[in-house]
C-alpha cells in the first residue's frame, strides 16, 4: 500500500484494454457529438474567417489559428502565423493591421477590444473599448506574446516570449516583460 510519502507508478494498459477503450469510444454517441462541436468551432473560428480576411501573397497560416471579426483584419505578404494564435478584432471599430514578413510564434494573442470592468455586472454584458492594433513590417512576435488594443509596433521590432504589450513599440526595439519594456535594439 502506498502512503502519502510513497511513490506510485502509473499502470500501463495492456493491448487488450486499449482495444476495449477504443471500441468503447467508437460506439459512444457523446464522442460523435463532441466531434460535431469541434467541427463547428473550427468552421466559425478558422475556415469561414479565412474567406473574409484581407490576406497578402504567400501567407503561412497555421490550421489552428483563430480569428474573430475577420472583416476588420488585414494580413500582409509572407506573414507566418504560428500554431494556436488568436487574432481578435473588435466588433465595431477595432482593426488589426499586420505588415509584411511578420513572424508569429505559437499562441500569440492580439485583441483589439477589451471589456470595461466598472460598468456593473456581469462583465460579459458590459461594453467593450476598442482600438486598432498596427504591426509594422519584419516584426517577430514570440511565443505567447499578448498585444492589447491601441498598440502600434514599429518595423523590425521584436516582442519576446510571454510579454504583454500595452504601449507603442518603436521601430527596431526589442521588448520584454509584463508590461513590456524596451530591453534592447535590433541591429
Amino acid at each position: 500500500m502506498h502512503g502519502p510519502d510513497q511513490p506510485s507508478a502509473k499502470r500501463s494498459l495492456s493491448r487488450g484494454e486499449r482495444l476495449i477503450r477504443l471500441l468503447g469510444s467508437v460506439v459512444d454517441p457523446r464522442a460523435w457529438l463532441h466531434l460535431l462541436k469541434i467541427v463547428n468551432y473550427y468552421n466559425y473560428s478558422h475556415v469561414r474567417p479565412l474567406r473574409e480576411l484581407a490576406i497578402g501573397i504567400e501567407p503561412n497560416i497555421s490550421p489552428d489559428a483563430v480569428f474573430s471579426n475577420p472583416h476588420h483584419i488585414s494580413i500582409g505578404d509572407r506573414v507566418r502565423l504560428g500554431s494556436r494564435c488568436h487574432l481578435w478584432a473588435g466588433r465595431g471599430s477595432g482593426r488589426i493591421v499586420i505588415g509584411d514578413d511578420v513572424l508569429f510564434g505559437p499562441e500569440v494573442m492580439l485583441t483589439a477590444a477589451s471589456y470595461r470592468f466598472n460598468d456593473g455586472s456581469p462583465v460579459t454584458l458590459q461594453n467593450m473599448d476598442e482600438a486598432d492594433i498596427v504591426i509594422g513590417d519584419d516584426v517577430w512576435l514570440a511565443t505567447r506574446a499578448v498585444i492589447l488594443p491601441g498598440v502600434t509596433i514599429g518595423n523590425g521590432a521584436i516582442v519576446s516570449a510571454n510579454s504583454v504589450v500595452r504601449e507603442e513599440v518603436p521601430a527596431g526595439a526589442i521588448v520584454a516583460g509584463c508590461p513590456a519594456k524596451v530591453v534592447g535594439q535590433r541591429s
